[in-house]
């Protein structure tokens, strides 16, 4: 195991420095009348924005956009996906009341897709959604499943440094593996446990009662969490040792987080 993980270190590392040098994609990529809009967004959602018009055409799906959902261009048609209806999600994130919820189109568990047919969707989008998953390999892995050759896998991922998850340690590769290879079950309360004393500092006589209630209602906790390096370590070993059918078209920095774009080989059947 250690020799494949060095291995997968030197890879990344250039990749990684390289982009860290950069904040912005090229104007020349992207037609600038294609983005416009009058509605006041961020740097960050413009970004978004642009990547989401260079990349995404056809119809695909969005996994968990909740009241964020990514705009996309017109040439494209997306349906929703979520693992609860709007009204339960209301009654799960009370936070989110003042927010508008897209609506469900499709309700299913977006680590696995049950519903969705093999090669059915030219793009699959899942911005701050992995780290919800509790076996991120095997959700990218499904992911592919459902692209269609050719089509495009869009993650935007928080980089746990400049989030309330930055005082928790990196999630190693060698946790993902087992997760995907063992199940993720083995280190489930780990995880909530983990969520509880260290992003939301609840004192210790109560950590017991706030982990059950947690688990009880399966509150989508960040389960695992990464900074750009560890994620594209991630990644590396999905195509290298596990031998999924996909190129990393993209990795750009954006703002608390990183924007990966990744397409399914053309050739790809699985």
């Amino acid at each position: 195991m250690t020799s494949i993980l060095e291995r997968v270190t030197k890879k990344v590392k250039h990749l990684v420095t390289q982009n860290e040098q950069s904040a912005q994609l090229k104007p020349t990529q992207v037609e600038p009348t294609q983005v416009e809009s009058t509605t006041p967004i961020s740097p960050e959602q413009a970004l978004r924005r642009q990547i989401a018009w260079h990349y995404l055409s056809g119809k695909g799906i969005e996994i968990g956009a909740l009241h964020s959902p990514l705009e996309i261009p017109p040439h494209a048609q997306v349906d929703y996906v979520d693992r609860l209806s709007v009204a339960d999600l209301r009654k799960q994130y009370p936070e989110l009341g003042e927010y508008e919820l897209v609506e469900i189109n499709i309700i299913d568990d977006g680590e696995t897709l049950p519903s969705i047919a093999d090669a059915s969707v030219d793009f699959v989008i899942a911005n701050h959604m992995i780290e919800h998953c509790q076996n991120p390999i095997g959700t990218i892995e499904h992911h592919l499943r459902v692209l269609k050759p050719g089509g495009i896998l869009y993650m935007a991922v928080p980089d746990k440094r400049y989030t309330f998850d930055c005082d928790r340690p990196l999630t190693p590769l060698e946790h993902l593996i087992r997760d995907y290879t063992e199940g993720p079950d083995g280190s489930k309360f780990s995880h909530f446990d983990e969520w509880t004393r260290v992003v939301n500092k609840v004192p210790e006589d109560k950590v017991a009662a706030y982990i059950q209630r947690l688990m009880d209602i399966n509150y989508s906790i960040h389960f695992h969490v990464w900074t750009q390096m560890e994620f594209v370590e991630l990644l590396l070993y999905c195509k290298n040792q596990l031998s999924l059918k996909f190129e990393i078209e993209l990795l750009q920095k954006n703002g608390i987080e990183f924007v990966v774009i990744m397409r399914k080989n053309e050739l790809s059947t699985c």
